[in-house]
């Protein structure tokens, strides 16, 4: 039980951390940068990856661990299916942006670098898959999409 409490007390701190992450990117993110505000975004990224890291360690413990329900109630349900999906999907969104807030790093800390729209439009994508989440987390709690 307390183990079980622990894991489900992590895998939460690490969404609101991913969600604060990506809301920060989005507010600091401007269509020029410099090294120096680029750094700052990294470290933003940075603390995002952790939490993802985290996420997906306590989550697969859940699943696949002998905590709470048996790992079939989630394996033969559509929506928690499509959840991990959506989380493997922003994952994936995920990476450009870090390729290029890292590989800009470099440089005189006061030039401009002109940030790519794509990035914006990465980031926004990434939110709104985000909020789709917990409405899918509330149908499974209800029991929704069990298909065994």
């Amino acid at each position: 039980m307390t183990t079980e409490l622990f894991l489900r007390y992590v895998h939460f701190v690490s969404i609101l951390a991913i969600a604060g992450s990506l809301v920060s990117e989005h507010v600091v993110l401007q269509k020029e940068m410099t090294s120096g505000q680029l750094s700052r975004l990294a470290k933003i990224d940075a603390v995002y990856g952790v939490a993802s890291l985290t996420l997906l360690a306590a989550g697969l413990t859940l699943w696949l661990g002998s905590y709470g329900k048996p790992a079939v109630v989630y394996t033969r349900n559509w929506i928690f299916l499509t959840k991990i999906s959506l989380v493997g999907l922003i994952g994936l969104l995920s990476i450009y942006p870090t390729v290029f807030f890292l590989k800009n790093l470099r440089g005189n800390r006061e030039e401009k670098v002109p940030v790519p729209t794509v990035i914006f439009m990465l980031l926004r994508l990434e939110l709104l898959l985000l909020l789709i989440i917990p409405f899918l987390a509330g149908l499974m709690a209800r029991g929704v999409g069990y298909f065994g």
